[in-house]
């Protein structure tokens, strides 16, 4: 039997109020008004999990890729260089030239253009071509993100604003730990060309929750280049971001090639999906630790604290690496994966937190300058991570991370002594 329009709608319609139950936590007898006001903040978390699954899923799938396309590690682990160097350039410049846009109409298209990346990486015959997908992706993800934040705070009580914000972000954090070791999974148990398209059904789901959730005619609070170079000029804002970039960079050096030296010590496919769920897991715990600290003990304390633990675990991981025994000792490997992810995500909040103190009129402009020089830094430790597998040994890597992880601790105390003697 064909289906008219009509009824099709209302299936669709019938299948997001069900979902939507799901994520809010209903019961089936609870009428879909009573969750009026979450329902259009989930679909933003379904969209940035596809995202931060894409995002990250890519070190999994590094040896699948390089043995397929033929080509070494250190020119695939490229496509996370690309990515990032895409996302960091292009969200400021798309957030400015969609300003006018409205804000529906501008998720709608950036999710589109991540999909639309996803499909194209599933055909893409050579290197190239999957190149220009992760491009793509990254430009509709660079738009998508900051819309959605924004979005989250224009359809939300004042008093509901933070938990809104919070709810689209842990898209990332959930993504970490379910969106990357199961992608990973389907990446080297099917192909890893299945994997895009697992995100792009994500994304593809995430769009039609948009399209028929969110109203229209939404307030553009896009800040303009001036807004933003305003902020940038603020001295202690400037030691807040270079610090994310150094952060960033010593976590992706050694997360963009992550599976290449756990396989050289005898991890197989499965064994890597679940030292990056072991990760994800851990960065969860992190993001919810580093929070808490931050409210308890203060953001510059947390941060200190969270380098010098992701410094020491990167260093740790490239000794274990180097001594990892072929039998059951190798999983010794996962103990200081676990620090990392711990130490390294605990970071991230308490940044966002001091951003917000630096600059409390003017916050989202400051952490859209710290998303931006984050894709930077992921974009640089990319690069750095191929330098290290071509020029030394894979269980180096973790070193070379710490050292970028603790630059930026000494960027942070210099920072913070020269807080204490404005305020002396």
């Amino acid at each position: 039997m064909i289906i008219g329009s009509k009824d099709a709608r209302f299936n669709v319609q019938y299948i997001l109020n069900q979902l939507t139950r799901a994520a809010c936590g209903l019961t089936s007898s609870t009428t879909i008004e009573q969750c009026e006001t979450v329902m259009p903040v989930v679909w933003l978390a379904l969209a940035t999990f596809a995202i931060g699954t894409e995002a990250f899923v890519i070190a999994g799938l590094l040896p699948a890729i390089s043995s397929d396309l033929g080509i070494s590690a250190p020119a695939a682990g490229q496509l996370v260089t690309a990515y990032s160097l895409a996302y960091a350039i292009g969200s400021p410049l798309l957030a400015v030239l969609f300003n006018n846009v409205d804000r529906k109409m501008a998720l709608a298209m950036a999710l589109s253009a991540f999909i639309a990346g996803n499909l194209l990486a599933i055909v893409a015959p050579g290197f190239l071509l999957l190149m220009a997908s992760r491009v793509l992706m990254a430009l509709g993800a660079g738009l998508c993100t900051p819309t959605a934040m924004g979005i989250a705070v224009a359809i939300s009580a004042p008093e509901r604003r933070g938990r809104a914000v919070a709810l689209v972000t842990s898209g990332v954090t959930v993504a970490t730990v379910i969106g990357v070791p199961l992608g990973t999974f389907v990446g080297n148990q099917v192909t890893w060309r299945a994997t895009f398209g697992l995100v792009a059904a994500l994304g593809a789901l995430a769009l039609v929750g948009v399209l028929l959730r969110l109203p229209r005619n939404l307030p553009a609070t896009t800040a303009s280049f001036a807004d933003r170079l305003a902020v940038a000029r603020h001295e202690s804002v400037v030691y807040a971001i270079l610090t994310t970039m150094l952060w960033a960079i010593g976590g992706l050096t050694v997360f963009t090639y992550l599976a290449v030296p756990l396989q050289l010590i005898g991890f197989s496919s499965s064994d890597v999906s679940l030292a990056l769920l072991v990760f994800g897991c851990a960065a969860a715990v992190g993001n919810m630790l580093g929070g808490h600290l931050a409210d308890r003990l203060g953001p510059i304390p947390t941060m200190a604290m969270s380098l010098f633990g992701m410094a020491m675990a990167l260093v740790l991981l490239s000794a274990a690496l180097k001594v990892a025994a072929p039998d059951l000792g190798r999983y010794l490997v996962l103990l200081p994966v676990f620090a990392w992810g711990i130490c390294g995500w605990s970071f991230f909040p308490a940044q966002a937190a001091s951003l917000i103190r630096i600059e409390p009129q003017a916050a989202t402009i400051a952490l859209s300058l710290n998303a931006s020089f984050m894709y930077l830094g992921f974009a640089i430790g990319g690069a750095l991570g191929g330098i290290v597998l071509s020029t030394a040994a894979p269980a180096d890597l973790g070193w070379v991370g710490g050292l970028s992880v603790g630059a930026g601790l000494a960027v942070l105390v210099g920072r913070y002594r020269r807080e204490r003697l404005k305020v002396a």
